[in-house]
Protein backbone atom coordinates (compact mmCIF):
# COMPACT_ATOMS: atom_id res chain seq x y z
CA UNK A 1 0.00 0.00 0.00
CA UNK A 2 1.49 3.57 -0.89
CA UNK A 3 -0.21 6.40 0.69
CA UNK A 4 0.02 10.50 1.44
CA UNK A 5 -2.07 13.08 3.22
CA UNK A 6 -4.46 15.50 2.23
CA UNK A 7 -6.46 18.24 3.95
CA UNK A 8 -10.41 18.93 3.31
CA UNK A 9 -11.13 22.13 0.82
CA UNK A 10 -14.14 23.65 0.03
CA UNK A 11 -16.91 21.77 -0.51
CA UNK A 12 -19.01 21.79 -3.39
CA UNK A 13 -22.94 20.87 -4.15
CA UNK A 14 -23.42 20.25 -7.57
CA UNK A 15 -26.99 19.13 -9.64
CA UNK A 16 -26.02 17.90 -13.48
CA UNK A 17 -28.71 18.24 -15.63
CA UNK A 18 -30.43 15.98 -18.25
CA UNK A 19 -28.90 15.25 -21.14
CA UNK A 20 -25.11 15.84 -19.35
CA UNK A 21 -22.21 13.17 -19.80
CA UNK A 22 -20.68 12.62 -15.84
CA UNK A 23 -17.24 12.50 -16.57
CA UNK A 24 -16.86 15.57 -19.26
CA UNK A 25 -19.09 17.77 -16.56
CA UNK A 26 -17.26 16.99 -13.36
CA UNK A 27 -13.49 17.93 -15.28
CA UNK A 28 -14.82 21.21 -17.57
CA UNK A 29 -16.16 21.91 -13.44
CA UNK A 30 -12.97 21.11 -11.90
CA UNK A 31 -10.92 22.49 -13.93
CA UNK A 32 -12.80 25.79 -13.68
CA UNK A 33 -12.36 25.72 -10.15
CA UNK A 34 -8.80 24.76 -10.02
CA UNK A 35 -9.91 21.53 -8.06
CA UNK A 36 -6.82 19.15 -9.10
CA UNK A 37 -7.07 16.47 -6.14
CA UNK A 38 -10.95 15.59 -5.43
CA UNK A 39 -13.49 12.98 -3.52
CA UNK A 40 -17.12 12.85 -4.84
CA UNK A 41 -20.16 10.68 -4.32
CA UNK A 42 -22.86 10.90 -6.74
CA UNK A 43 -26.66 9.34 -6.85
CA UNK A 44 -29.44 10.07 -9.64
CA UNK A 45 -30.61 8.88 -12.67
CA UNK A 46 -28.24 7.66 -15.67
CA UNK A 47 -29.89 7.51 -19.05
CA UNK A 48 -30.53 4.75 -21.59
CA UNK A 49 -27.53 3.60 -24.08
CA UNK A 50 -24.98 5.19 -21.19
CA UNK A 51 -21.95 2.60 -21.25
CA UNK A 52 -19.64 1.36 -18.41
CA UNK A 53 -16.55 -0.42 -18.46
CA UNK A 54 -16.89 -3.54 -15.96
CA UNK A 55 -13.86 -4.81 -16.22
CA UNK A 56 -11.14 -7.14 -18.61
CA UNK A 57 -13.28 -8.84 -21.43
CA UNK A 58 -11.76 -12.35 -20.75
CA UNK A 59 -11.48 -11.86 -16.96
CA UNK A 60 -7.73 -12.18 -17.04
CA UNK A 61 -5.70 -9.05 -16.15
CA UNK A 62 -2.15 -9.97 -18.77
CA UNK A 63 -1.87 -6.11 -20.81
CA UNK A 64 -3.37 -5.48 -22.99
CA UNK A 65 -6.86 -5.19 -21.38
CA UNK A 66 -9.20 -5.50 -23.33
CA UNK A 67 -12.46 -4.17 -21.71
CA UNK A 68 -15.77 -5.70 -21.10
CA UNK A 69 -18.51 -2.89 -21.55
CA UNK A 70 -22.08 -3.07 -20.46
CA UNK A 71 -24.77 -0.40 -21.52
CA UNK A 72 -27.80 0.69 -20.65
CA UNK A 73 -30.98 -0.58 -21.79
CA UNK A 74 -33.18 1.95 -19.76
CA UNK A 75 -32.71 4.39 -17.48
CA UNK A 76 -31.31 3.32 -14.02
CA UNK A 77 -31.11 4.72 -11.06
CA UNK A 78 -27.29 5.14 -10.07
CA UNK A 79 -25.10 5.73 -7.08
CA UNK A 80 -21.51 6.36 -6.96
CA UNK A 81 -18.20 7.44 -5.62
CA UNK A 82 -14.98 8.71 -6.99
CA UNK A 83 -11.87 11.08 -7.25
CA UNK A 84 -10.33 13.72 -9.30
CA UNK A 85 -6.00 13.83 -9.76
CA UNK A 86 -4.32 15.25 -12.09
CA UNK A 87 -2.60 13.53 -14.49
CA UNK A 88 1.12 14.05 -15.18
CA UNK A 89 0.45 16.96 -17.66
CA UNK A 90 -1.63 18.39 -14.32
CA UNK A 91 -4.79 17.91 -15.97
CA UNK A 92 -7.94 17.16 -13.83
CA UNK A 93 -9.12 13.07 -14.25
CA UNK A 94 -12.25 12.02 -13.06
CA UNK A 95 -12.93 7.96 -11.86
CA UNK A 96 -15.59 7.26 -10.43
CA UNK A 97 -17.75 3.73 -10.49
CA UNK A 98 -20.95 3.78 -10.66
CA UNK A 99 -23.53 0.69 -9.10
CA UNK A 100 -26.67 1.02 -11.58
CA UNK A 101 -30.04 -0.39 -10.39
CA UNK A 102 -33.21 -1.23 -12.85
CA UNK A 103 -36.07 -3.82 -11.13
CA UNK A 104 -33.74 -6.66 -10.52
CA UNK A 105 -31.57 -5.72 -12.85
CA UNK A 106 -27.87 -4.17 -11.55
CA UNK A 107 -24.69 -3.76 -13.14
CA UNK A 108 -21.50 -1.74 -11.81
CA UNK A 109 -18.21 -0.50 -13.37
CA UNK A 110 -16.40 3.05 -14.30
CA UNK A 111 -17.83 5.50 -16.15
CA UNK A 112 -14.86 7.04 -18.57
CA UNK A 113 -16.92 5.18 -21.58
CA UNK A 114 -19.95 8.11 -21.57
CA UNK A 115 -22.80 7.61 -18.98
CA UNK A 116 -25.66 10.05 -19.88
CA UNK A 117 -27.40 11.71 -16.96
CA UNK A 118 -31.65 11.04 -17.10
CA UNK A 119 -32.90 13.75 -15.90
CA UNK A 120 -30.76 14.65 -12.39
CA UNK A 121 -28.04 13.91 -11.13
CA UNK A 122 -26.57 14.97 -7.28
CA UNK A 123 -22.77 15.33 -7.15
CA UNK A 124 -21.41 16.36 -3.21
CA UNK A 125 -17.28 17.26 -4.17
CA UNK A 126 -14.84 17.63 -1.14
CA UNK A 127 -11.75 19.29 -2.86
CA UNK A 128 -8.77 17.37 -1.01
CA UNK A 129 -5.78 20.17 -0.44
CA UNK A 130 -1.74 19.98 0.24
CA UNK A 131 -2.20 16.92 -2.15
CA UNK A 132 0.39 15.44 -3.69
CA UNK A 133 -1.18 12.42 -5.81
CA UNK A 134 -1.07 12.05 -9.30
CA UNK A 135 -2.54 9.47 -11.97
CA UNK A 136 0.50 8.72 -13.82
CA UNK A 137 1.07 6.04 -16.76
CA UNK A 138 1.74 2.43 -15.66
CA UNK A 139 3.23 0.62 -18.92
CA UNK A 140 2.82 -2.55 -17.06
CA UNK A 141 -0.82 -2.59 -17.02
CA UNK A 142 -1.59 0.15 -19.40
CA UNK A 143 -3.57 2.25 -16.77
CA UNK A 144 -3.05 5.50 -15.68
CA UNK A 145 -2.75 4.53 -12.05
CA UNK A 146 -2.96 6.85 -8.34
CA UNK A 147 0.59 7.52 -7.07
CA UNK A 148 0.22 8.93 -3.77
Amino acid sequence: MKFSPARPGRVFILRLEHGDIIHECLERFAAAQGITHAALTLHGGADAGSTLVAGPRDGQSPPPIQPLTATLADVHEVVGNGTIFPDGNGVPVLHVHLACGRGEHAVAGCIRTGVKVWHVLEVVLVELRDSTARRRHDPATGFALLDP
